[in-house]
């Protein structure tokens, strides 16, 4: 009876890679310092936090004594609570800056879990009241949600084989990352270099397109801007996001969306002589197929609404960038959607459970598993009219295991029923607090925080803030922003028993 209470996880083992994760923050924080010492602005919200972050990853490794065992138990946890932490330690620089609605603790942490998880949900009001260097923190700590808390934790695990491929394979939901090297440790270096070179080339085209017909966009926006395209993130140092700058620099923007809410392992392999390996991918053409048809669909919902005049190629240009942002989970804004006709808006909402590619930047339900699903769906159809066929699931030609499908079904009911509670707890919960939320807006507020959008409808939309919100509903939106980001299992499995002891 003892040994079945006895705990199974090598809990050091996680402790002394968060410990590792929050040491290496230091250097990021580093950013906002110089843009601070650039503009004359205040260096304490920062170096307050990188004494803190510091501090708390000596205590890690202090606690943690000798490293254990990394193991598929020890990723979870470790997974887990490195998204939590580090995004308690982002909120810190709001909270000491103690400036507009970021000041207070709740508002901060969701700011920071809202741009780690690369939400891109917002409760900043005004915008001006900021500092430049506080607002550049928001990029940074989306561009590192991106990939680079991920990369961070698997270059830590150098020599590392089971356990650094599962962390790996926990985050990004694919096992060929694996195979790019034999080493995780390299396969990390490898992915974070594509992903800082796509970060720079994001910057210089941003920067020409500034110079050539925009000035708006100048050194400091098309850095901030490219931190959270490639990331998929959303967030802006403008308070009317990418609709602040010229038409030419939005349609810049969208193939940076879409690269990085494409798998980088392809992304890798075409780069390094592979190139049909995308071109051939059957996800890379669903997730394509649906963008287009979605925009398609935009656009002439667009044009049919008789209180929207924007002509032939404004429509054209905010119906893409609209879906290629909801669909990426980007969460950038050109214009103010809430103010387009139902039609538009419902299909916009339907883009926010579809997501980019597995292996990607991009967050929601991700389109392979839509993919399989609905091959699944059409292999049932068939073997209901053909009970003794033996019909298996293919993508690529190669067989999807049974096991594998099954677990995609749960988490597609999974992740709907999460949506469906959020939805009942904010408008139960904006009752209480005495104002009210139509059942769209509650729905479309609880999908973009739980599948990680952005923006949504009503006060919540893309020049809106979840301010609104009363703060009970802000925390249960912190706490599913977090689930959601890191696809539910390896949170929710800490909660129970059989994790700790069998």
């Amino acid at each position: 009876m003892a040994d079945r209470s006895r705990i199974r996880v090598d809990w050091r083992a996680s402790v002394s890679l968060l410990g590792d994760v929050l040491g290496g923050l230091a250097v990021p924080l580093l950013i906002p310092v110089v843009v601070a010492l650039y503009y004359d602005e205040s260096l304490a919200p920062f170096l307050v936090t990188i004494a803190v972050t510091l501090v708390l990853g000596a205590v890690c490794r202090h606690l943690a004594g000798a490293d254990g065992t990394l193991g598929p138990r020890e990723a979870f946890l470790a997974v887990s609570l490195v998204w939590l932490l580090v995004a308690c330690v982002g909120a810190i620089p709001f909270v000491v800056a103690g400036v507009g609605t970021v000041a207070h603790p709740v508002n901060a942490l969701f700011e920071s879990m809202s741009g780690l998880t690369t939400t891109g949900a917002t409760v900043l009001v005004d915008f001006g009241v900021h500092s430049r260097s506080v607002l550049m923190w928001r990029q940074v700590i989306q561009w590192l949600g991106g990939l680079g808390i991920l990369v961070l934790a698997t270059a830590v695990l150098s020599e590392l084989g089971v356990g650094g491929a599962q962390l790996m394979e926990t985050e990004s939901q694919t096992r060929d990352v694996d195979k790019l090297t034999p080493k995780i440790s390299e396969t990390a270096q490898l992915i974070w270099g594509l992903y800082l070179g796509l970060t720079l080339l994001a910057a210089l085209t941003y920067l020409a397109l500034g110079l050539a017909v925009d000035p708006q966009m100048g050194p400091y926006n098309a850095v901030a801007h490219a931190f959270t395209s490639v990331a998929t993130a959303g967030f802006s140092p403008e308070p009317q996001s990418v609709g602040a700058f010229h038409p030419i620099v939005q349609w810049a923007v969208v193939p940076f969306m879409l690269v990085g809410s494409t798998s980088f392992v392809l992304l890798y392999l075409a780069l390094t002589g592979e190139p049909m390996r995308l071109f051939r991918n059957e996800e890379f053409h669903f997730y394509l197929g649906v963008i287009a048809a979605l925009a398609a669909l935009v656009a002439v919902s667009i044009t049919l609404d008789p209180s929207t005049t924007l002509g032939t190629e404004a429509t054209l240009r905010h119906a893409v960038f609209t879906v290629v942002s909801i669909v990426t989970t980007t969460g950038y804004a050109s214009i103010d959607y809430v103010e387009w006709a139902p039609a538009a808006k419902h299909l916009l909402f339907a883009g926010m459970f579809v997501g980019g590619m597995v292996g990607s930047t991009t967050c929601s339900i991700k389109s392979l598993r839509w993919l399989v699903a609905l091959k699944t769906f059409r292999r049932d159809l068939y073997t209901a009219i053909h009970p003794d066929a033996v019909r298996p699931v293919r993508i690529a030609g190669e067989p999807v295991d049974e096991r594998t499908i099954r677990d995609i079904y749960a988490y597609l009911l999974v992740s709907i029923v999460f949506v469906f509670a959020l939805t009942v707890v904010i408008v139960v919960d904006a009752e209480r607090a005495g104002s009210r939320v139509s059942e769209f807006e509650a729905m479309g507020a609880a999908a973009t925080t739980f599948l990680n959008i952005g923006p949504a409808f009503g006060d919540a939309g893309p020049y809106g803030t979840f301010a609104t919100f009363p703060m009970t509903t802000r925390g249960v939106m912190i706490v599913l922003m977090w689930i959601g980001r890191i696809e539910i299992v390896p949170v929710l499995v800490l909660f129970t028993r059989a994790f700790w002891t069998s």
